[in-house]
């Protein structure tokens, strides 16, 4: 018995090569934008985590440290370090899931599959950034190429566990990046209950060596957790499925479909649920119907997610993987009228999100703009230093774990910056060394805010009797061009008393 089936890839053809060229072009754009683009909060945030290592965080688990640590080594603490390996990673998923699309169908469904990916914002904009979202697709893509392949492979053949281990080393990575992850191996072992030729494959010993592997790739995330009260798992799970009463579930569900037209385009996304459904209801392609169910589950899953809190646009995404392999997949010819004006609308969006990341073309405040909240950090970060040497301190925080980390990073020499948390939610920077750690009885604390809308801000407020005496320095705006983005102000707080503002929200204990 041979170990692999003849594998239907039609490398040598133009189609192909031209899917190679969309994709080493779209790498190299990505890579020019992150060498230009200043690093966002979270990304800063993921940047601090990276300065250290280790087997998970409050938020996530550590592929994204972990990969950003690598890119820092290589090139630096700049914006194209940080980035440079997970654009990597994401480039990674795409190439799976092309390689999934010309397995199925040929190299034209791999070119339709690599334009697709090279133009949606959701991968050619997305996966410009240091998220967690760049190794988690990586891995996902990589298990759905890596199980189609394995399925073609005889049963119980060596070809066939060969790419099992493969499987299994990428679910174990998606799961290490965000435990979303999970989804793709309960979708795949549902698909493969409910398919009889499927559930042939459950006899041989390949799902079951995937498994292993997976959870051999989580052992470190698992025994962080369990040393940090399974924080991590508690804190996903209430910030996934926690209740949320400010707004009806109609309104969360209708900001959950508007957000998936923003990132998969209002031409692409029906045609993407269509193809689902079709795969679904023809289950005679065994591998097809895995892609669908896999689909099916996380898109569903997010959908029931949204009757109990909001759900942010990126979350879904990774429904949209197997579903673009679907649609590229489904004709090896030449693509329909709505097919071609999909990948017209997603280039079109894609070309003027990434012109808007550069220059700003959107009609949009810069106060209420994303893309500006990573400007304006360079001369902020020049006034906190000139003030700190003027008043000769060495503690540095915001309250917001964001401004911290922003202040680490644009702060000359990067030095330790501690956000306090006071009165907002819980995060990584509770778990490492705080002020009243390191500070001495006496020692002057620098804080940086945002402006209230009225009165003192609330840290101000908490903390006023803790320091022999509080001044607020001038407001320091953050400029985008010639626009404000934002304010901070510095405050100097004097003489530490040893004490601090009582707080029950441990964050070992309970999360909020």
């Amino acid at each position: 018995m041979t170990d692999d089936r003849a594998d239907p890839l039609e490398a040598a053809g133009a189609p192909w090569r031209h899917a190679l060229l969309i994709l080493a072009a779209s790498t190299l754009l990505r890579l020019a934008l992150a060498a230009v683009v200043p690093l966002f909060p979270d990304e800063a945030y993921y940047w601090e985590w990276s300065r250290r290592l280790a087997g998970g965080y409050f938020d996530h688990p550590p592929a994204i440290a972990w990969l950003i640590a690598g890119g820092t080594a290589l090139l630096g603490d700049s914006p194209i370090g940080v980035r440079f390996l997970p654009i990597l990673a994401g480039s990674a998923a795409m190439f799976a899931l092309v390689r999934a699309a010309c397995h199925l169908a040929g190299s034209r469904a791999a070119r339709y599959a690599a334009l697709l990916l090279a133009c949606l914002p959701l991968t050619g904009a997305g996966l410009i950034l240091a998220t967690p979202d760049a190794p988690l697709l990586a891995g996902i893509a990589w298990t759905l190429y890596a199980v189609i392949r394995a399925l073609d492979s005889p049963l119980g053949s060596s070809g066939s566990m060969r790419w099992w281990i493969v499987a299994g080393l990428a679910i174990g990575t998606a799961m290490a990046s965000k435990f979303t992850g999970v989804f793709i191996p309960l979708a795949l072992l549902i698909a493969f209950l409910l398919h009889p030729l499927l559930r042939e494959r459950l006899r041989e010993p390949g799902p079951w060596l995937a498994v292993t592997m997976a959870s051999l790739v989580l052992v470190p995330v698992l025994r962080w957790n369990a040393q940090h009260d399974w924080i991590a798992f508690r804190f996903q799970l209430g910030h996934g499925l926690g209740n949320s009463t400010r707004e009806s579930w109609v309104t969360r569900e209708l900001r959950l479909i508007g957000g998936q037209f923003a990132i998969v385009t209002p031409i692409l996304l029906p045609l993407l649920v269509g193809t689902t459904w079709r795969a679904l209801r023809a289950p005679l392609d065994s591998k097809r119907f895995a892609l669908a169910i896999v689909a099916a589950f996380c898109a569903l899953f997010f959908v029931y997610s949204a009757t109990r809190r909001s759900v942010e646009p990126n979350w879904p995404a990774l429904a949209w993987l197997p579903a673009i392999v679907l649609l590229a997949s489904a004709r090896s010819g030449a693509r329909s009228a709505w097919e071609r004006r999909a990948a017209w609308l997603a280039g079109g969006l894609g070309a003027l999100l990434l012109v808007h990341v550069v220059h700003p073309i959107f009609p949009l405040p810069a106060r209420r703009d994303q893309v500006s909240q990573a400007h304006g950090w360079d001369a902020l970060a020049r006034t906190v230093d000139s003030t700190r040497n003027a008043i000769g301190t060495s503690h540095v925080a915001a309250n917001r774990y964001q401004d911290a980390a922003m202040l680490a990073l644009h702060l000359p020499g990067h030095p330790t910056v501690g956000a306090l948390n006071l009165g907002s939610r819980r995060n990584q920077y509770d778990l490492w060394e705080r002020f009243t750690d390191r500070a001495k009885v006496g020692d002057d604390l620098l804080l940086l805010l945002e402006l209230p809308r009225e009165g003192l801000p609330g840290p101000i407020r908490r903390l006023t009797g803790h320091f022999a005496a509080i001044d607020s320095g001038a407001a320091i705006p953050l400029m985008r061009g010639g626009e404000r983005a934002g304010t901070r102000r510095l405050w100097k707080l004097r003489d530490w008393s040893g004490t601090w503002p009582a707080d029950s929200t441990d964050p070992l204990r309970r999360i909020p």
